[in-house]
Order: structure tokens, then C-alpha cells, then sequence
């Protein structure tokens, strides 16, 4: 038995598979090592997964927001060592994307979460990566990006009363909550992406379609068009291009691209592609 993992900075998907059937499937926090320790990511998975996990496995296959050094990777890698007992493999949630999208073929893989990301795939590694750059510097067309775009224009005065009305009254929170909230707790991007869904309900109003539109657009300014782009397959995954695909499509539109998939998850693909020689073999 294998256990395959997709995380991002708000939930962590598992699987387990045996063979190429999945035998169980959880979700539980996120886990990012720009953010956690190794302690408090051993903690998420000691606590929050069900006794089946811990069963004897082969290997632990992970792929997660923050896991782009070697040094990240070694925190994660320690954890999931410790409390499983097992082989851990541990990648980034973009190489996860392009895997996922494209198996052994090649095309661009971008990621609208939290956080934002992409890359050019070879069929085997990922070749360019305009870097993302973290929601203060970069992440355009994420989640953390468009809460943080909203919540400025709220505190500002310059969103829809009845919509500033609604976050407040939702959150329960006040100008100053937002403040201390973003600036002095932990994980602010997730809080910034959870507000960014607020906007769902609203995307009849013009204010709401602009700010969305004008927050995917800079991703595809300022990420998409430093790829060929127009020669190969594309395909988007994550909370925020799943949610707002209509208004994802419609910004592909104004720059003539045709996007090939978009979901909100990658782990069928990645189960696909780790039992892909499984299936092939059985074939024989």
C-alpha cells in the first residue's frame, strides 16, 4: 500500500492505494513548511488521520505548497518519516499539477489556490517556473491576493456597502480584527483566501467581476505569457481557478488561450500517474 498526498496551505488531501484501487481517502489542515515546524506538521498527522494510515505501506508519495527547496523538503520528509514509518517522497504541489495534468507529455501546469503558480513541464521535470513569489510580492489570481484586494477596498470604503456588510456580519469581525488578523497571526494568506470566496455569491455585480477578472488577468501578464504558451497544453487546478473558472475562461478569452482542463484537485491525476506502470503491467 502506497499513500499519495496533495496539500495545500488550507487542507491536505490522502489516499491510499493498493495496486491501483484506492482503499481510503481523508482530508485534514494543510501543511507548509514555510509556515510549520516539523513538530506541528508531525502533530497534523498524528491527530487528525484516521488509524487506517497508519497501516504497514511501501511509501509515502507528497506533494505540497512551500516544498520547493531541499530544505523544506527535509522538514516534511523527517515527519512524514517519524509517523509513518515508511519511504517518504516529498515534491511540490506544482510539480504534483503538472503531473497530474500531463503524466509522461509535456505543457504548462498553473495552480490558482491560496497561492498562485506555474510552470513549463517536459513530461518528466519542470524546465521554467516563474517564480510565485508569496502573496506580498507575486501570487496573481490567488486567493490570498484577491481577499487581501477586497479586504483593502472594504477597509477603504470603496467596496459595495451591502458586500462590505455581508463579510462583516459573516466574519463577525471588525476594521480592526482585519488588521491584527493579517498582521499578526499565523497563516494570514489563508485568511485572506477564505474571504476571497465571499465573492462567489456575487458575481452578477460588477465591482465583484471586475476585481476577480482584473486579479486572473495579472497572473496571465505576469506569469502565463513568459511561457510558449500558444504551443502547448495548459490547464489550470486549485480552489480559486475551480470557483471562478467562468471569469478564468473568460480572461483566456481576451489573450486567445484555450485552456485544456480545470479542477479544483489534482489527486486523480497523481493517482493516475503513480499507477499508471501498474496498469500497464497488468495489461501484459
Amino acid at each position: 500500500m502506497k499513500i499519495i498526498a496533495e496539500s495545500s496551505s488550507f487542507k491536505t488531501e490522502w489516499v491510499i492505494i493498493e495496486g491501483c484501487h484506492v482503499i481510503e481517502s481523508t482530508f485534514t489542515d494543510g501543511i507548509n513548511p514555510f509556515f510549520q515546524t516539523r513538530k506541528e506538521i508531525s502533530r497534523c498527522i498524528r491527530l487528525q488521520l484516521p488509524k487506517k494510515f497508519f497501516s504497514k505501506l511501501e511509501e509515502i508519495h507528497f506533494y505540497g505548497a512551500g516544498c520547493t527547496t531541499n530544505e523544506k523538503k527535509d522538514i516534511v520528509n523527517a515527519s512524514l518519516v517519524t509517523q509513518f514509518r515508511a519511504p517518504a517522497i516529498v515534491n511540490s504541489d506544482l510539480l504534483g499539477a503538472a503531473r497530474a495534468f500531463f503524466g509522461e507529455k509535456t505543457g504548462i501546469a498553473c495552480i490558482l489556490d491560496v497561492g498562485s503558480n506555474s510552470c513549463f513541464y517536459d513530461g518528466e521535470q519542470i524546465v521554467k517556473n516563474v517564480r510565485s513569489l508569496g502573496y506580498i510580492l507575486g501570487d496573481e489570481g490567488s486567493g490570498a491576493v484577491l481577499g487581501k484586494m477586497f479586504l483593502s477596498d472594504c477597509l477603504k470604503n470603496l467596496a459595495p456597502v451591502d458586500i462590505s456588510q455581508e463579510f462583516y456580519d459573516k466574519y463577525r469581525i471588525t476594521s480592526d480584527d482585519v488588521l491584527e488578523m493579517v498582521y499578526n497571526r499565523s497563516f494570514p494568506s489563508t485568511f485572506l483566501s477564505s474571504i476571497s470566496f465571499l465573492l462567489a455569491g456575487h458575481l452578477d455585480n460588477e465591482y465583484v467581476y471586475t476585481l476577480i477578472y482584473k486579479n486572473i488577468r495579472r497572473f496571465f501578464v505576469r506569469n502565463l505569457m513568459q511561457y510558449d504558451y500558444q504551443n502547448y497544453p495548459i490547464s489550470f487546478n486549485g480552489s480559486i481557478a475551480s470557483t471562478y473558472s467562468s471569469i478564468l475562461r473568460d480572461v483566456a478569452k481576451e489573450f486567445d488561450v484555450k485552456i485544456d482542463e480545470i479542477v479544483e484537485s489534482s489527486i486523480k491525476g497523481l493517482i493516475k500517474y503513480h499507477t499508471m506502470n501498474i496498469a500497464h503491467l497488468n495489461d501484459l
